[in-house]
């Protein structure tokens, strides 16, 4: 794991265009305020089974694009096996645009995603999307409604099979800039992932720090407990002293080697990623 980001420059905005130039990038969707890219990572080592996929949506709420913040874990992942995308999507700043369309794209985009399971030899039954803060919620978006509500376009849905979550935000029923960022309070409290609960979820792995002063602590933790008490399988894991962004790598790489450690092995528990022999042998 390590030794993959040291290969990696100093973290900085000139390493993170960098490491997107060496990914794939798509236009996975075209929309009226122009292109919506895609940034892809290979695994190195070729193969003809079909592998997994994880997607990641970046933090912020829908204002600036990002998507170079889960690059390191992109890394991560595609060295063990899976493909990996770090996603863009419309935001204030490029497209002024708000949460609504930002939702779109992210369904949009696991649907571009498994449609496309052929060309980058995917498993389209074996696919994790992740995200921080703003970008959990668009996860949690693409994956909490009910089926009838979310039907497959040509012939493809959004629901994932894992979901892994960082700082999430989880709650747009109350007053503040998450809720004021849609057209109404209304709509901002029907879309609020505390209000979505349904039994059959996949399974959801939260990281959250308990001095969360944007994202608080506590709404997750019920948020989490709703989900369970609905049969659903939830795992929370909370950092002490941890604020709003103590899980990236150009933050803390403690914490976020803690954070990649306990994702991994969360889906290598479910299937959703072959057991890693380096580990085995430690």
């Amino acid at each position: 794991m390590s030794s993959i980001l040291q290969r990696v420059a100093p973290i900085g905005e000139a390493r993170d265009r960098e490491i997107l130039k060496d990914a794939g990038t798509y236009v996975y969707e075209k929309r009226p305020e122009g292109d919506i890219l895609a940034h892809v990572f290979l695994p190195e080592i070729a193969t003809d089974a079909p592998r997994p996929a994880v997607i990641f949506f970046h933090g912020g709420f829908w204002d600036s694009p990002t998507p170079t913040q889960f690059v390191p874990h992109c890394l991560h992942f595609a060295s063990r096996g899976a493909v990996c995308v770090a996603a863009e999507t419309r935001t204030s700043a490029k497209h002024d645009t708000g949460p609504l369309e930002a939702i779109e794209d992210a369904r949009a985009l696991i649907r571009w995603v498994r449609s496309n399971a052929d060309t980058f030899n995917i498993d389209p039954q074996k696919i994790t999307i992740g995200g921080a803060a703003g970008g959990a919620f668009l996860a949690l978006l693409a994956a909490m409604p009910r089926p009838k509500q979310l039907p497959p376009v040509d012939g493809f849905n959004c629901f994932p099979q894992a979901i892994i979550l960082f700082s999430a935000l989880v709650n747009t029923a109350v007053k503040g800039t998450p809720a004021e960022r849609f057209p109404s309070l209304k709509m901002a409290k029907n879309l609020s992932p505390n209000r979505l609960f349904r039994r059959k979820l996949p399974p959801m792995l939260f990281f959250h720090g308990i001095s969360d002063r944007i994202t608080p602590y506590e709404e997750v933790r019920k948020f989490c407990r709703s989900l369970r008490w609905r049969g659903n399988s939830c795992e929370l894991i909370d950092f002490e002293r941890a604020d709003h962004s103590f899980f990236n790598f150009n933050v803390s790489h403690k914490n976020f080697e803690l954070t990649i450690q306990v994702a991994d092995r969360f889906l290598v528990e479910r299937g959703l990623l072959e057991p890693d022999p380096d580990a085995e042998l430690l």
